[in-house]
């Protein structure tokens, strides 16, 4: 492997490697902590700001990172504020967004992620069997989102269910599918 290859998309495949360990910890520990995602953010920020100025909203520079940032907040924190997912999944999401710099990429990266994960919790149900007692709890779940407005109560009620739960460690779809869609754009490799 020679050193070109290394530093060809280097930003990319830095992202991908501090994915593989969080997916790790996540898978582990049902967590990601905050030791990678803030200074996965917060570097990624200050490289942009460093190597591409201010730059456009579109992509690239400080402007592009934090709009990439803002995208990977805004993908999570919903479901995140509602109980529905760990604050380390949505701040993984974020620093991936800083680093990549480009709501869009991150966008992709999400919408693949999101379908790894599905895959990932309909095999976990079957795995375990409880598919019916999953899918009833699906049907509550979606009843008070279309009923209830208050995103504290929906977040009560997700922390009532908490412990009954089997939990999915986001934090491996997300690495799963982003680093997926990494490769199929040419990201990594190319």
């Amino acid at each position: 492997m020679d050193l070109e290859f290394l530093l060809e998309n280097w930003e990319v495949k830095l992202v991908a490697i501090t994915l593989i360990v969080a997916a790790w910890i996540d898978g582990k520990e049902l967590r990601v902590p905050n030791w990678i995602t803030f200074p996965m953010a917060f570097s990624g920020l200050a490289w942009h700001a460093y190597s591409g100025g201010m730059g456009e909203w579109s992509e690239g520079g400080f402007c592009g990172s934090l709009a990439g940032m803002g995208m990977g907040l805004l993908c999570l924190l919903p479901i995140y504020a509602v109980g529905g997912m760990g604050a380390g999944d949505v701040k993984l999401m974020a620093g991936m967004g800083a680093w990549l710099a480009s709501a869009n990429q991150t966008w992709e990266a999400f919408c693949v992620s999101v379908f790894v994960g599905a895959f990932m919790g309909i095999y976990m149900m079957w795995k375990r069997g409880n598919f019916a007692d999953n899918y009833a709890n699906f049907h509550v779940i979606i009843n008070e989102w279309l009923t209830i407005r208050s995103p504290r109560e929906l977040s009560a009620n997700a922390a009532e269910r908490k412990p009954t739960m089997h939990l999915l460690p986001y934090g491996i779809p997300i690495c799963i599918g982003s680093i997926g869609y990494f490769i199929y754009e040419g990201m990594l490799i190319g």
